[in-house]
């Protein structure tokens, strides 16, 4: 199970929301790359980097706003100074021109949102350009129902439903959120990942709310059902958590 710490943008900082909310922020930092160094340092092999200009932006024309550019550049400063290091990019990805400039500046693997739930198929044109490795949906959830927008708006379609169509049209990976969670240390919605991976046959990396190593702990337990990695920000930035202590529990 792989363990990706979360590097948040937006306005090119390193923040943290509260359940998505862009007026409960706080910022951890004003040089992105600097904070990846200092947790790859620590040991991360992958990291979670997430535009959330982009994410909140309702623009999808492909040409990135000035604050979503800036959060693209920090990118590529990330992958300058880390040339090893697998990054998980998304936020705004809707077109596929934003989805091979994210790539282009450094990304590892694009995350689509939004666009999965508006236009399956352009999901499907992504993982057929790109490859199943380099495409990740972000099934964002709220009640089961998903969000999109940067969680400003809650659709009619369920995780689970669209995890499946996700599956046929070739993704192999998704990050679930419990929208509900995230930023919160609430505990991670371990049953509900779980049940997500087992039942599309998706890979699923867990997301919000984990704040102890008792989540670590429960999602390796369910690692059998397709739970195949762990995002984690507040519970690491607010240091309820260090990723050495988590490290070792996804390796012992």
């Amino acid at each position: 199970m792989i363990v990706l710490p979360a590097i948040d943008l937006r306005g090119g900082r390193v923040v943290r929301l509260r359940q998505g909310q862009a007026e409960l922020e706080t910022v951890y930092g004003d040089d992105p790359a600097l904070v990846a160094q200092g947790w790859v340092a620590q040991g991360a092999q992958w990291l979670h980097v997430v535009n959330l200009d982009g994410a909140l932006s309702a623009a999808g024309s492909g040409k990135p706003d000035s604050p979503s550019l800036l959060n693209l550049q920090h990118l590529q400063r990330i992958r300058s100074a880390l040339p090893h290091v697998s990054i998980e990019f998304g936020g705004g990805l809707r077109t596929l021109a934003a989805i091979e400039l994210a790539l282009e500046m450094g990304a590892t693997r694009a995350v689509l949102g939004t666009v999965a739930v508006q236009d399956p198929q352009l999901v499907a044109e992504a993982v057929q350009r790109f490859g199943a490795e380099r495409v990740a949906v972000a099934l964002d959830a709220r009640a089961g129902r998903l969000m999109t927008h940067g969680w400003l708006q809650t659709s009619a379609t369920m995780a689970v439903a669209m995890g499946l169509e996700m599956w046929e049209l070739g993704v192999r990976y998704a990050i679930y959120t419990d929208t509900l969670r995230d930023g919160m240390l609430d505990g991670v919605n371990v049953e509900e990942t779980a049940r997500l991976a087992a039942a599309t046959g998706l890979q699923v990396i867990a997301s919000g709310g984990v704040a102890s190593l008792e989540d670590i702990h429960r999602l390796r337990k369910r690692e059998s059902d397709g739970i195949s990695g762990v995002i984690i920000g507040q519970a690491l930035y607010s240091g309820a958590l260090t990723l050495p202590e988590v490290l070792q529990a996804v390796s012992a």
